[in-house]
This record gives structure tokens, C-alpha cells and sequence, in this order.
């Protein structure tokens, strides 16, 4: 049986044994000794402290050594080279070696898909970085599979040995049908059924149609109402200062969005809690530096402020975890006691859970970490069974990993192209002079830039010669969940593209495929590889496959285990960056996002935002 956060029992039923052992009347099933105390209550550190812990939950916290002069059996120091004791009688002695010991950090934001990982794979790397609990938000598999791809993940997570809670999708599709296609559609009436079906679907995930919630659109406050009406937190997801209290004013009450000290700011005085995101500073996921300031700069109490990863995919879950995000607040000017709350208490808090874990203190599950004086974790015991040791997977934890939730056929489906035949992926060169409506990149790139160009073609040299002149690259969206088969062009301007294609069918949010590329026939291939591998990613260049990550299960995830996604993303980094591609591939996937400014491409086309207009490619010179 995998371990899951059901193998602790629930506190009903352990308060009298819970309230014996805190008096001493009986022994403890394990001992956390010789450690420094992190206290997330009152951002204290306190020095030579034990942990008692029984049935998988804290007990008390007491002096150091008080177990081992209370319990017959425990006094005997552990073996050398060894940190606990086993015997007969007596609990489990585990020494610290005076180690920081802190609560299982707690993120209140991610996408498992964008690791491309499953559930259960995922626990591996989020365990080793010191993460027991996470809140994710599955928007990604709900626009590729509907509901019933929310109810795999939900088999999937209670699975995975890591506290997965689910913030239901609300926002699927992220726009109308007019703007693009996706293959789900949850409804607020699909919504609300899986409120009641899954306790785990337990809060409304990021309404991500900001400009439709602050115009008051009829569909995105029925989804609303559903979260309201069950009193449950609703996760908001906006893009500029002039819609914060609208969104506020629609039941929003958190965003991962902050990205720079005044929205910070503004959130926080309208009654919203973020998440600031941290993530490798290549990336668009990093701005945790900027947002911070709302606390450093602009003096706001981080009483309401959490710190989230939002996306990582394998490679960067193992480098880059919560823990580091924590160590980059530390480093932006936070106490490391009060980096540890905004990584475990507060968004326990956030989300109502802090009675179950955020705190070291009694009653709490027995998710724990031991940290080095860096924050670095060491060691990892989820509901009280010791899962990460000295920085390795324990045997208990693989053994667990070892037996993942399978996912259904049907989800190894959902990668419908029309026949290659049918997808033209460069547009007709023009005739004549035309203002083309190019997509221009800039890092980060979560925003990406509206340019109006004049192109002069040159028929000698077509799209070759026009290309390398003004720095650009195709890109195509196609559809791919077997409902049109539409193919969209567009430009890109600043992508650095040298030679050859890249592709991925993790285009969000609608997930269809994009491509990019300097010729038709390494586009092709990237798309044929990645209908072989029933989705992916891929760098191709010269007619061959540089690099490939094969993402079978809705075309977003690996059925692989963690370290084995880890290395086959390494490898695909490393061509991305060889090919000259000046946006990461995970930036590259929101190019189609229609949500965020100034300009995004979908397979309707060039769409704007937030004035949500689609745009033909080429327009007349004037």
C-alpha cells in the first residue's frame, strides 16, 4: 500500500493517546532529538529541543534527552554512524545532531503537468526539497481532458505519498470558443460536482479570465458562485492595477501574479494573499526579487504573504524547489524564520489547514523537515515516517514510488491531428508589401510585444531571405484534440531561432500544438515526431530529431519516473539553447496563453489582450 496523507489517522481518533503521551502516561513512537526548534507560531528558533510523535502526528515538544530519562529502553545513545535507535522496547530515537527541524513546507500553487511529471512521480523531487504539501491547480489536463481528466489527477494524487490538494480548474478554456479550442469545457455546473465528489478538490484554482470577471461575464461568475456558495478560497490570476479590486470585489481572495512591488502592494491592501513566485532567473517564473519589495521597500507586514514555485518541470523541480525559493526570500532581505511561515504556516493559514500542518506544535501531522544552517533539507518524515535521509530516498519512499497510479487508456489519446497533408505551417509568401502583425519575445516573456512591420518580399528569395532580415521566425498553433484540425500562422521577432524547428503540445492553455521554425520541412518533422510520441516536446534540426521528451498521457505528462523525465529534459534544454532559442521552452509554451498582454497566438490566430481581438497575420500598407 503507497504511503498518503490517509495513513495518518484523523486527529478524532488519536486525541486521548495524543494527550497520554504529551503527559507521559505512554511512549512516544518516535523521538526527534538534539535539534533546534523552528517555531512558524512565533517566528522563534528555540535550541535543545525534542519531538515526540505518535500515530503519524506531533505529540508535544519537550527539552532534549527528556525522552530518554522518562522511557526505560530509550536511554542508549544511537549506533556510531547511525542518527536513531531501534530495540524492543522503548520508542524510536532519531538524533538531530543540531539540525534545524521546521515544519513540511507547504506550496499553495503549482501545475503538477508542467513538471510532465505524474502525481506520484512528482512526490520523489518535491520530498527531497522538504515539500509535503502542495495545492495544485490541474487546468492544464482539464482543458486537454475535461472532467474526467481532473478525476485521474485526483486518483493520482491521493496515490502520490505527498499531501496533494486540488484547486479545482475555473477556468477552462481560458477564453470563449471565438479565441481558441480546447478539448474540456468545465462548466460551473461540472465545477460544483467535483466540489462535492472529491474532498480533496477542495478550492476554486486561478480565475484566470480577469478581464471577463472584471466585465462582469455571466459564465465566469456562475463558476465563482459555485466556490461562494461552499464557502471555499477562490485563487485569482490578474494582470494589471486597474482590475485588482475588481477582482477582489468578486470573491478573489489570493494571486501568484504579483510581479513587481506595487500590484504587490495593491493586492495586499484589497484584502488578497499572494504567493510570491520564485523560479530559476532564466525563466518567466522568477519574480520573487521584485514583488518582495512590497514587504522590503514599501514596509507591508509578509503576515499574508507566501512564497509558491507555480511551474517547474523535472530538471528545475530537483534544483529549484520550494526550498529554494524560501533561501531567495532570505536572500531579498526576509528573516530565515519568517521565509520558513511564508513557506509552511501561512499558506497552511491560507487555505484553513494550519490546525493540520505549517507548525511543529501538538496535534499536527508529523510532517517535518531537518535543515542545515542554510535551509538546505536534509531529512524529510511525512506523517512521521522518515522518507528523505541525508538527502536520499529512503527504502520506504521508493518502495512507495515504485507502484504509481496507471492512468487510463483514454488518456494516452488525446494527441488528434489532422493528416500532415492538410497542415500548410508556413503561410503563402505576400505579393506585394504588406504590415505584418508580429509576436516580438522579450525576457522573461511572460508579456509578449505587438509589432507592426512592413515586409518588401523578394521572390528570388523568399521566406529565407525576408526571414533573416528582420530577425524572425514562423510559428504555427494547430489544433490538436480532433476537432478542426485549424492550423494558424504567425511571426515571431526576437525568438533567436537560428536553424531547424521546435515544437511542443504544452501550448497554453488550450494545449494545441505549436511550432516554430525557419522552413516547412523541419517544421513537419517536429510535428510527425510529436504525433509519434502522442505528445511532447522536440528540437529538430536538418531533418533530424536533436532532442525529444515523449509526453504520452494527455500530451502533457511522462509516465516516467522523476529522474528519468529529470535527464531527458536536461538533454532538451541543452539543444533549446544550442539552437539559439532566446525564450526557455516552458516560456516558449505560453505563447499561445490568450490571457496575458499585449499579443498571443492561438489557432483562431493573433489574438490581442486584453482587448481580445483576433488579428489577420498581414494587412495592407496604407
Amino acid at each position: 500500500m503507497a504511503l498518503t496523507r490517509f495513513s495518518v489517522a484523523p486527529l478524532q481518533t488519536l486525541t486521548r493517546t495524543l494527550a497520554a503521551v504529551a503527559m507521559g502516561r505512554q511512549e512516544p513512537d518516535l523521538v526527534i532529538t538534539g535539534v533546534r526548534l523552528a517555531s512558524t507560531y512565533t517566528d522563534r528558533i528555540h535550541p535543545d529541543r525534542e519531538v515526540w510523535i505518535k500515530g503519524g502526528r506531533v505529540s508535544c515538544v519537550k527539552p532534549a534527552g527528556t525522552a530518554r530519562a522518562h522511557f526505560a529502553g530509550a536511554s542508549a545513545a544511537p549506533s556510531a554512524g547511525t542518527r536513531s535507535r531501534r530495540s524492543t522496547t522503548g520508542p524510536v530515537i532519531y538524533d538531530g545532531r543540531g539540525g534545524l527541524l521546521g515544519p513540511g513546507l507547504v506550496d499553495p500553487h503549482i501545475h503538477i503537468e508542467s513538471s510532465m511529471m505524474t502525481a506520484c512521480a512528482y512526490a520523489e523531487g518535491a520530498l527531497l526539497n522538504g515539500t509535503t504539501t502542495i495545492f495544485c491547480d490541474s487546468h492544464e489536463i482539464g482543458n486537454v481532458c475535461d472532467a474526467r481528466g481532473i478525476e485521474w489527477m485526483l486518483a493520482d494524487a491521493r496515490r502520490a505519498p505527498l499531501s496533494i490538494y486540488l484547486t479545482v480548474p475555473s477556468t477552462v478554456p481560458a477564453t470563449s470558443s471565438v479565441f481558441e479550442t480546447a478539448g474540456g469545457d468545465l462548466t460551473a455546473k461540472k465545477i460544483g460536482r467535483l466540489f462535492d465528489k472529491w474532498p480533496e478538490a477542495a478550492f476554486l484554482g486561478e480565475k484566470m479570465d480577469f478581464v471577463q470577471v472584471a466585465m462582469g461575464d455571466a459564465r465566469s461568475h456562475a463558476i465563482l458562485g459555485e466556490a461562494i456558495k461552499r464557502g471555499l478560497p477562490i485563487s485569482g490570476h490578474i494582470y494589471g492595477r486597474e482590475f485588482v479590486a475588481a477582482g477582489a470585489a468578486s470573491g478573489i481572495t489570493d494571486t501568484h501574479e504579483s510581479i513587481d512591488r506595487e500590484i504587490a502592494g495593491d493586492f495586499l491592501e484589497n484584502g488578497l494573499w499572494i504567493f510570491l513566485r520564485g523560479g530559476p532567473p532564466t525563466t518567466p517564473w522568477h519574480s520573487l526579487p521584485q514583488a518582495i519589495k512590497a514587504v522590503t521597500e514599501l514596509g507591508a507586514d509578509p503576515k499574508r504573504v507566501c512564497v509558491c514555485t507555480d511551474d517547474r518541470d523535472a530538471d528545475d523541480l530537483f534544483l529549484f524547489g520550494l526550498d529554494w525559493v524560501m533561501r531567495e526570500a532570505v536572500r531579498a532581505g526576509i528573516k530565515p524564520i519568517t521565509a520558513l511561515s511564508m513557506a509552511s504556516l501561512h499558506p497552511a493559514t491560507r487555505y484553513h489547514f494550519d490546525h493540520e500542518f505549517g507548525g511543529v506544535a501538538p496535534a499536527r501531522r508529523a510532517d517535518l523537515v531537518l535543515f542545515n544552517d542554510a535551509l538546505e533539507p536534509q531529512c524529510t518524515w511525512y506523517g512521521g515516517e522518515l522518507v528523505v535521509e541525508d538527502r536520499k530516498v529512503t527504502p520506504l519512499l521508493e518502495k512507495s514510488l515504485a507502484r504509481p497510479y496507471r492512468y487510463p487508456q483514454a488518456a494516452y489519446r488525446t494527441v488528434k491531428l489532422p493528416p500532415a497533408k492538410a497542415m500548410k505551417l508556413v503561410p503563402p509568401l505576400p505579393k506585394k508589401p504588406v504590415v505584418a502583425n508580429v509576436i516580438r519575445t522579450e525576457l522573461p516573456g511572460i508579456i509578449l510585444f505587438h509589432d507592426r512591420i512592413t515586409l518588401t518580399p523578394d521572390r528570388a528569395q523568399g521566406w529565407s531571405g525576408l526571414l533573416q532580415q528582420q530577425g524572425l521566425c514562423h510559428v504555427a498553433v494547430i489544433e490538436r484534440h480532433g476537432k478542426n484540425g485549424r492550423v494558424a500562422h504567425g511571426l515571431l521577432r526576437n525568438f533567436g531561432l537560428k536553424d531547424g524547428a521546435v515544437a511542443s503540445t504544452v501550448g497554453h492553455d488550450a494545449h494545441n500544438l505549436i511550432v516554430a521554425g525557419n522552413n516547412e520541412a523541419d517544421m513537419q518533422l517536429a510535428v510527425s515526431t510529436l504525433r509519434r510520441l502522442r505528445g511532447g516536446v522536440c528540437v529538430v534540426q536538418g531533418g533530424k530529431v536533436r532532442a525529444q521528451v515523449a509526453l504520452p498521457i494527455a500530451g502533457l505528462i511522462s509516465d516516467k519516473r522523476a529522474r528519468v523525465v529529470a535527464q531527458e529534459t536536461t538533454a532538451l534544454k541543452a539543444a533549446w539553447l544550442e539552437m539559439g532559442c532566446t525564450l526557455p521552452y516552458m516560456g516558449f509554451n505560453l505563447i499561445p496563453l490568450s490571457v496575458i498582454p499585449e499579443i498571443r497566438i492561438t489557432d483562431k490566430g493573433l489574438v490581442t489582450v486584453p482587448g481580445m481581438k483576433i488579428l489577420p497575420l498581414f494587412e495592407p500598407v496604407e
